[in-house]
């Protein structure tokens, strides 16, 4: 059996460096996730990670097909509200910053792009 895991995306680009290559790797990361025979059981998005979620975001279509595959989907209310997503957000849920806190602590696994 697979170890129960989740991933935390706290950027919308991967890696430090040129902001155009970090943010092809992070959608790069998300789609290589929906071909993993273990998927996560949620991804948790906070601050530019958010961005990831907006509608029209290239990570949108690879983040529809890991919810259909089971996969919770949050996003940080707080971040939401600062980059003025709220009529905006395309995939998941809008949580907080407590659960955000709860599951990374709740989980053996975190994975961090």
């Amino acid at each position: 059996m697979s170890e129960k895991y989740i991933v935390v995306v706290s950027s919308n680009e991967m890696g430090h460096g040129d902001p155009e290559l970090g943010k092809t790797l992070m959608k790069a990361f998300i789609h290589n996730l929906t071909e993993q025979e273990s998927l996560p059981e949620k991804i948790l998005f906070y601050n530019t990670g958010a961005l990831l979620v907006e509608k029209g975001a290239d990570t949108v279509e690879d983040l529809e097909l890991l919810a259909d595959k089971g996969v919770w989907i949050g996003t940080c209310g707080t971040c939401v509200n600062y980059f003025e997503l709220e009529d905006k957000v395309a995939i998941g849920e809008i949580s907080n910053m407590t659960e955000i806190v709860k599951n990374m602590y709740s989980y053996d696994r975190l994975v961090q792009p």
